[in-house]
């Protein structure tokens, strides 16, 4: 019932978890870069976390494009600057949406589907297996996920900057009465290359955060059927906030002057 007990346990539990996901990430770098490497593993993550996420991260860029040409053109509009729909709509894209949104696409996706299999895993005593068998769950479980992850999620973001693009384009010359060839010249006059890179940095870091969060949430899964499920919900959670505290940091660190 004392309040400030009520606070010193939450904040002693907030560092104890900061604690133990640093040490779980140190051991999970550590294993990415020794040997030996499981491109098979890797190679079957990158196809689940890819191919896989391209459907619901694609659709969800077309339509983000689309909604971001019409919300700035109805903006624009009040002071009649209608003209800079295309340029802002291929900087939000490629510096924020489509990375954001298709990392929040994928967390709900991935990191929860990692949770769920590694927390099975956990609770049904397969991991203690791998560990009888000589051969260490961070290498055969987490290595590869974080390593296609990282390198996946870069390449579908660039897919989604594209595709929420394109959107935009197709709102802009349908519906708004643009001119086709103005309104591409307008989107690749004021792009720069910096604006894609910072977008393809932040994926590769949401990349790094989703894997991390489903691998170390189902790893310490407890509990039976509804630790998993625990595990799975804590890992959206906990990757989505992740995503937009990392967010910031990143553009501070491209943007800030």
């Amino acid at each position: 019932m004392n309040p400030l007990a009520t606070i010193g346990h939450i904040v002693l539990e907030f560092f104890a978890m900061s604690g133990r996901i640093a040490i779980f990430t140190g051991h999970g770098l550590r294993h990415c870069v020794a040997r030996p490497v499981y491109f098979g593993l890797i190679g079957r993550q990158m196809l689940t976390i890819g191919y896989f996420s391209l459907p619901v991260v694609g659709l969800t860029a077309l339509f983000t494009g689309m909604v971001l040409a019409l919300q700035i053109y109805i903006g624009s509009a009040r002071f009649n600057a209608e003209s800079t729909v295309a340029t802002i709509v291929v900087i939000g894209i490629t510096r924020e949406l489509g990375p954001v949104i298709a990392g929040l696409m994928v967390a709900g996706r991935v990191a929860s589907a990692m949770a769920a299999e590694i927390g099975t895993m956990r609770v049904t005593e397969q991991i203690d297996a791998l560990v009888t068998l000589s051969t260490n769950p961070f290498k055969y479980l987490v290595a590869p996920r974080l390593i296609a992850a990282t390198v996946t999620l870069p390449l579908l973001v660039l897919v989604a900057d594209i595709i929420g693009v394109f959107g935009g384009y197709l709102i802009g010359t349908a519906k708004l009465g643009f001119n086709q060839g103005t309104y591409l010249k307008n989107t690749f006059d004021f792009l720069e290359a910096l604006d894609v890179i910072s977008g393809l940095v932040k994926a590769g870091v949401f990349g790094f955060i989703i894997a991390l969060m489903g691998c170390y949430h189902g790893f310490n899964s407890k509990g039976g059927a509804q630790g998993v499920g625990r595990a799975t919900t804590d890992a959206v959670v906990s990757a989505s906030i992740l995503i937009l505290v990392s967010d910031y940091i990143v553009t501070e660190l491209f943007f800030a002057k």
